[in-house]
């Protein structure tokens, strides 16, 4: 079976300034992908991520200020694609906004509502623009979802919420759109190594888990990364409307047999 040819396609990455769309991002275009990354509100320093698209020997790539909750923000967005390719490739969806809650006296409607709009909807409007803007659905789609849904985080619920509706969704469009040719997978990892971990749990959990759970218990971007490009790759397309834990075992392992041996492993037991 031969592998996908990338060169020159148009690979949308949401959220695809830093960490694992960052990753993903790179993944795709050392294999000869023009990525079309987007962030907001200035949040990315386009130099720094040219210079290491460069680095890895991969096309320039095409870097938007795009607010996935606006639809104008996401039709501008494929139109100017439009302008080179005659379709989407690849579409990721990775944006996800933490609203932090702590309780039933914390939960706002508002809240929620405006985590579904930003961490899950997207995964759903993105596809329908491109079908409307190019007359065909994206070979590929993923949703970056968490393993949020099934464990418990401390103020995680809304970000869990969101990610369990876009896996559903994935689930019911992957059976909606069994005749067309497309694609349609989440990625489903325990906690990265990236900034977003620090700013949702803080330094505080990352230094405890490193110790206590093992460094083990993060995931790099960069893997997370392979699986995406694997899932896109023509070798794995018999892989539908399936949500990919990848977690290295590490669920298999989340014991207290673990946290016991870390334990000893430090002279604390």
């Amino acid at each position: 079976m031969k592998r996908n040819d990338f060169h020159n396609k148009a690979v949308v990455i949401t959220g695809g300034t830093k960490g694992i769309g960052l990753a993903t991002g790179l993944a795709f275009g050392r294999n000869g992908a023009h990525l079309y990354l987007t962030h907001r509100w200035g949040s990315a320093d386009e130099n720094e991520i040219r210079a290491k698209f460069a680095e890895a020997g991969a096309l320039e790539p095409t870097i938007v200020e795009a607010d996935v909750s606006q639809d104008e923000d996401t039709k501008a967005l494929m139109e100017l694609i439009k302008e080179r390719h005659k379709s989407v490739e690849v579409f990721v969806s990775n944006v996800c906004i933490v609203q932090p809650a702590d309780g039933i006296e914390s939960y706002k409607k508002r809240s929620l509502l405006r985590s579904l709009e930003y961490s899950a909807w997207p995964f759903v409007a993105y596809m329908q623009q491109i079908q409307e803007t190019f007359e065909k659905l994206p070979r590929y789609v993923i949703g970056m979802s968490s393993d949020g849904p099934d464990n418990y985080f401390s103020h995680y619920e809304y970000v869990a919420v969101s990610k369990a509706v876009m896996e559903t969704m994935c689930r019911y469009l992957s059976r909606h759109l069994r005749h067309e040719t497309i694609n349609l997978n989440i990625i489903r990892s325990r906690n990265v190594l990236t900034d977003a971990v620090t700013e949702i749990f803080g330094e505080k959990y990352v230094r405890f888990m490193s110790k206590y759970a093992g460094e083990e218990n993060f995931m790099a971007a960069e893997e997370i990364a392979n699986v995406a490009l694997a899932l896109c790759s023509g070798m794995l397309d018999a892989v539908n409307g399936q949500v990919i834990q990848v977690d290295k075992g590490a669920a298999f392992a989340d014991t207290l047999m673990r946290t016991k041996e870390q334990l000893e492993k430090w002279g604390e037991l």
